[in-house]
């Protein structure tokens, strides 16, 4: 891929971190993500969200890197709103068998942020057959595993054992593909993975299913205008062990650069009206392709990179001038 390809792909992470920068408070606790009927997919679901993308772009890429620094103090800002992990101990004590605060927690221990107080506790609560028998679709399931792993919490249950009762872990016919199963073979892989940083991770039969099938899927998801999974499609592309063909990654994310909208948001899909134009979609009709987005291009750079044995990208310290008129992304 061409450095002007690599550098288009900067520039849609820098974009879409330039959004996140500038709605971090969009992402905020609200008093009600403590309440016994608050909302979860409004509360605590972006803020992980917005932990994991973070998390995972400071690790694929060096501290020279200006998107390292925007998602590092993303990622501090985050955690500040978790009260320093103390509202997860206070989430324990709520809802015991509630699997998303491990889950959410865990994004912030995989970054070394921790806090002993909720680990005693979630541990103690693991040992015990209700939260073990807690029925769990396979996919989750998996996310589970990881999140405990992650916390410091081991069991004997294997990752394979649960994989091959996935849609992907079945190789299922390639034709059967279809919007909810794209969503769980993407989170399968990024649980395989752990977010792209262990490639060797994804079986190798699943490796040759997905190096074959992945192009087209994610071809169709791009001309249905599915930007959100076509982000979610170029993660899993740049974490298997075999890179991705060059032709089709610049095709994808010249059609992914001209859908983000100047500001740096990125649409979850195309407007089905064919009425033209799309004016910026709110918040949560945005935010977690734009994270995608962030996350899609830091991974594909870094793959990209290690191909090539270098990185074209050119010298971090001079940050990168992008359609946004800044230097690198804002801190």
């Amino acid at each position: 891929m061409t450095a002007v390809g690599v550098r288009e792909i900067r520039e849609v992470a820098a974009g879409a971190f330039a959004w996140l920068s500038g709605h971090r408070g969009d992402f905020a606790l609200g008093e009600d993500a403590l309440t016994v009927d608050g909302q979860v997919d409004a509360t605590w679901k972006p803020l992980g969200e917005l932990a994991q993308t973070c998390a995972s772009v400071r690790s694929h890429t060096p501290p020279s890197d200006p998107l390292h620094g925007c998602a590092s103090d993303l990622l501090r800002f985050a955690w500040q709103q978790t009260g320093r992990g103390e509202l997860f101990l206070r989430l324990q004590r709520l809802e015991p068998f509630a699997t998303y605060p491990l889950e959410v927690y865990s994004v912030f221990a995989s970054a070394g942020l921790r806090h002993s107080g909720y680990e005693a506790a979630a541990a103690t609560t693991a040992r015990t057959r209700g939260w073990r028998l807690t029925e769990q679709d396979p996919t989750r399931r998996l996310g589970v595993l990881r999140a405990e792993r992650r916390s410091g919490i081991h069991r004997p249950e294997q990752d394979t054992q649960v994989l091959r009762r996935t849609w992907l872990g079945g190789l299922p016919e390639p034709w059967t593909f279809e919007r909810s199963s794209g969503y769980a073979l993407t989170h399968v892989v990024f649980h395989l993975t752990d977010w792209g940083r262990r490639p060797e991770g994804v079986p190798a039969d699943l490796a040759a299913y997905l190096a074959h099938w992945l192009p087209p899927w994610l071809d169709t998801c791009l001309d249905a205008g599915m930007w959100d999974l076509s982000c979610e499609l170029l993660v899993v592309s740049a974490s298997l062990p075999c890179p991705p063909d060059p032709a089709t990654l610049q095709d994808a994310w010249t059609r992914i650069a001209r859908a983000q909208h100047d500001s740096g948001a990125l649409p979850q899909q195309d407007p089905q009206d064919g009425a033209g134009a799309d004016p910026e979609p709110d918040f949560l009709h945005c935010y977690h392709s734009t994270l995608m987005a962030a996350f899609a291009a830091a991974q594909t750079v870094k793959c990209l990179a290690g191909e090539d044995g270098g990185d074209d990208r050119g010298p971090h310290t001079g940050g990168i001038q992008n359609r946004y008129g800044k230097q690198g992304v804002p801190g």
